[in-house]
């Protein structure tokens, strides 16, 4: 009587496996690269039409901050602390789009990265 289910030697499943396998350690090593261009990223934004201007790296740590002297107002500091934000903010938005479409684009698109 022949056994039912189980693992069968010889079939197509070991090979499978194995370029199941070469394709997850391609995509890990896709993915490694990725992230260290993601590191290596500086992404600047501006507000208040170029009055301030913020650069962030790809550790999300800021870089530098370039305020126009017409903006630095004793009597307005509230506005100015408002531009900083909001140029902190969108560096830190166009970082996170560039690097997801660097990652996204190291996975072949897939939202989790393997294929199962």
């Amino acid at each position: 009587m022949a056994k039912r289910g189980g693992f069968r030697g010889g079939g197509g499943m070991p090979g499978n496996m194995n370029n199941l396998m070469k394709q997850a350690q391609k995509m890990q090593r896709q993915m490694e690269e990725a992230q260290k261009q993601v590191e290596e990223m500086v992404v600047s934004a501006a507000s208040g039409g170029g009055a301030v201007e913020v650069t962030v790296n790809g550790k999300h740590e800021m870089q530098s901050i370039k305020i126009d002297e017409e903006v630095v107002d004793p009597e307005d500091v509230e506005m100015l602390q408002d531009l900083i934000v909001a140029a902190t903010n969108e560096a830190m938005r166009k970082l996170s789009s560039e690097s997801e479409a660097l990652m996204s684009k190291a996975t072949g698109g897939m939202a989790g990265g393997l294929p199962f």
